[in-house]
């Protein structure tokens, strides 16, 4: 397990004026990000009312970032990551730019949004790989824990402060029905200044990892120069099938993100129209989910040997009680209901969260870490979008309550049998390679 930071190796990162450069981005960029996410879905369901478009929306942004992630994360493995997320920074500018000044201008049209989308969803497939490969191109590997421990925390800070200031922003702003008289959508300029301040962010983000310098020694890590994308790609999946364990956990993880992650992308927004507050009840529940995911990473580092006997138990345990609080979502009444529910999930997850991705970074070669890192996101981040295209089709002949029913039923009845009949339950701690790895 990954070894909790000193305070003195805290201390020594916060005098780091690269580390402060690259901090500074990325509390920008992320914070920006949530702006969007709680903003996108709303614009969608404020133009149409209909979840079916909301699914294809979140589909056409998740199907290229499916096809393409794992070459994004050979491209990183090849090339630098600073010059790969610079390029991807300017690209997101542009994008949310142009959707800002459509919405506010009352010239967005449906095609429009399809279009922006597959395009954010494009970018976003070279971003990730890029964004989570800088730290070791960055950081000496004696400060690596340190760096991971702050930005991991960061990430999370950002999940619970965003979405609450996304919610607050498009409701003070939001200016109701009216919106459609003069052409414009309901809510357009909270929708608008939300766009706005994430293409804000990205152009700040951009400078800011412009000032960031590279370790020299990076620069001969990753993949021979020679070797075709595609072929570092196929070696990535090869190593991935032939370890069994990896095998089976990327198997299981994409059935959770299919009967979870995707759905709550669309149930989410949905559940939240349905609550008094509207645009703020989203970014309160999205919020409460982040919250109880940084407690849970918080309890995962003071506590990293609390297992259920092995990790893979550990994590079965947890899904089933995940599926169970999943189940009553759909028939909550107030915000506050969906908050403690969704902040119990949080906490469980990032718990979790914290314990798998470190399994993940000592059980993989360094060479490999871009593939197999942009193996693992594309899981959650290209099969979970696709999942919740599929849920918003589902929602036109079955209800609310009915989806949240079935999706933490079936969660709960596939840890079951994993956990009854499955190799997952034997996984432990021990990484296979304990040679050269990424703390």
């Amino acid at each position: 397990m990954t070894q909790r930071p000193t305070d003195p190796a805290r201390a020594a990162l916060m005098r780091d004026k690269n580390f402060l450069w690259l901090m500074a981005g990325a509390i920008i960029s992320l914070l920006g990000d949530q702006f969007t996410l709680v903003a996108l879905p709303w614009l969608v369901l404020r133009m149409t009312g209909d979840t079916l478009v909301l699914g294809t929306v979140l589909g056409l942004m998740s199907l290229p970032r499916a096809l393409f992630i794992l070459i994004g994360g050979a491209v990183v493995d090849r090339y630098s990551p600073k010059r790969v997320l610079m390029l991807t920074k300017y690209v997101n500018t542009v994008l949310l730019g142009i959707l800002a000044m459509l919405v506010l201008a009352g010239g967005l049209s449906l095609w429009t949004v399809y279009l922006l989308a597959f395009a954010i969803g494009l970018a976003t497939a070279f971003s990730i790989p890029s964004a989570t490969s800088m730290l070791p191109h960055v950081m000496p590997r004696a400060q690596l824990p340190a760096a991971n421990s702050v930005m991991m925390g960061l990430r999370q800070l950002s999940m619970f402060v965003g979405p609450l200031l996304a919610g607050v922003l498009i409701a003070l702003y939001g200016d109701g029905a009216s919106g459609s008289t003069s052409g414009r959508v309901p809510d357009a300029l909270g929708l608008g200044v939300a766009f706005g301040l994430d293409a804000l962010s990205f152009a700040l983000s951009a400078w800011t990892l412009a000032q960031v310098r590279l370790q020299p020694a990076a620069q001969g890590d990753g993949q021979p120069a020679h070797e075709p994308v595609f072929n570092a790609v196929k070696s990535g999946l090869r190593h991935l099938w032939h370890d069994r364990d990896l095998r089976l956990c990327f198997l299981y993880w994409g059935a959770v993100a299919v009967l979870i992650t995707g759905p709550v992308q669309i149930a989410m927004p949905v559940l939240a129209s349905t609550l008094q507050l509207g645009a703020a009840a989203l970014g309160i529940l999205l919020g409460a989910h982040g919250a109880g995911t940084l407690v849970g990473m918080a309890v995962s580092g003071a506590l990293p040997g609390l297992r259920l006997g092995t990790l893979g138990m550990t994590m079965l345990a947890v899904d089933m009680l995940v599926g169970l609080l999943f189940m009553p979502m759909g028939l909550i009444s107030a915000t506050w209901q969906g908050a403690v529910l969704l902040g119990s999930i949080g906490l469980l997850g990032g718990f979790m969260q914290v314990t798998i991705f470190s399994w993940l970074q000592q059980r993989t070669p360094p060479a490999l870490m871009g593939r197999v890192m942009s193996m693992f996101m594309f899981i959650f981040l290209g099969l979970a979008p696709l999942s919740g295209a599929v849920t918003g089709w589902l929602m036109r002949s079955i209800t609310l309550p009915q989806l949240f029913m079935a999706c933490g039923g079936l969660l709960v009845c596939l840890a079951l049998g994993a956990m009854l009949g499955s190799p997952i339950r034997q996984v432990k701690d021990q990484p296979r390679l304990r040679q050269g790895n990424c703390p």
